[in-house]
């Protein structure tokens, strides 16, 4: 769920701002908090759950000491922070009550950042009990697994699709980010206010200046060294895909075009020298490689 955050915030391309597509947010919004149930059910079990002999004259002394022994160890500190909803009170708490203008002095930490840096910050302990779960499962079921070879291969797809849901998320993102760097740096050399690029705070003004300053063309086409370099998100722009409110149809996108560069190492990326764009391809290349090896080797 963690990841569809990340397709909220949308581009207007006509009135050249950025909003939040409002049904996806809602959708969103309860089916993490359903899941959010579920991690606190988690937690209340793990406080009842008893490990090693028991009998039932000594039934509240063991769930004493169980509920100390949980309380004292890191296992209840990652089921504690995957249970927060955080991408909700970011969405429907935090973003309303910021402007555009950056709130920390040198770092420019923006409305998308805010949501950026909560969900990812949210993402590892879930990862780290998901992975923890997926030990669990195969633990219990390891004969059933290494009688049909073809279970554990469907299990290594499925890290596939998972991963790659992940990657298009990511990469929906960036390129929103990408577009929106390029605008404020057009916004500089205009003299306008980048704070109305967000569509709800009051908008106003002529921006057609950006269709000219920020052009989505390919990089052997530019004849300008002031032309921004949009790199592996140019196709994300020409294809307007952050531009749909048709949530279906962009996940479905991002998600091909993350399986497609997973399972192709990344070969077919040529990014900006934009650092963080250089990191990303970087870590879908290293994801690539081990989903890669770790599926041919379960396989085999």
């Amino acid at each position: 769920m963690d990841p569809l955050f990340l397709y909220i915030p949308t581009i207007d391309g006509t009135r050249k701002c950025l909003h939040k597509d409002k049904n996806l947010e809602i959708v969103v919004c309860v089916f993490r908090s359903i899941a959010d149930i579920l991690y606190v059910f988690h937690i209340i079990i793990k406080f009842r759950t008893a490990r090693g002999p028991t009998s039932y004259n000594r039934i509240d002394e063991l769930d004493q000491n169980v509920a100390k022994r949980y309380l004292l160890t890191y296992g209840f500190i990652i089921d504690v922070l995957a249970a927060l909803p955080l991408p909700q009170f970011a969405v429907l708490v935090l973003l309303p009550n910021l402007d555009g203008q950056p709130v920390i002095t040198k770092e420019s930490i923006s409305k998308e950042n805010v949501l950026k840096f909560i969900v990812f910050y949210q993402y590892f302990p879930r990862v780290i009990q998901t992975s923890l779960l997926y030990r669990k499962v195969t633990h219990i079921f390891h004969n059933l697994i290494d009688e049909f070879a073809w279970v554990r291969a469907v299990c290594n797809l499925l890290f596939y699709v998972l991963a790659s849901h992940v990657i298009g998320a990511l990469w929906y993102f960036f390129a929103l980010e990408s577009e929106l760097r390029c605008w404020h740096d057009a916004c500089k050399r205009h003299n306008c206010t980048s704070k109305y690029f967000h569509c709800e705070e009051g908008h106003v003004g002529d921006y057609g200046f950006l269709n000219t300053s920020c052009p989505l063309i390919e990089r052997s086409e530019s004849r300008n060294s002031t032309n921004f370099d949009f790199g592996i998100y140019l196709e994300a722009l020409k294809t307007r895909v952050l531009e749909t409110n048709d949530f279906r149809k962009k996940i479905l996108y991002c998600s091909l075009w993350g399986l497609q560069n997973l399972s192709s190492l990344g070969q077919g990326l040529k990014p900006s020298t934009f650092t963080g764009e250089t990191i990303f391809v970087y870590f879908i290349a290293v994801m690539g490689l081990f989903l890669f090896a770790l599926l041919i080797g379960n396989i085999q």
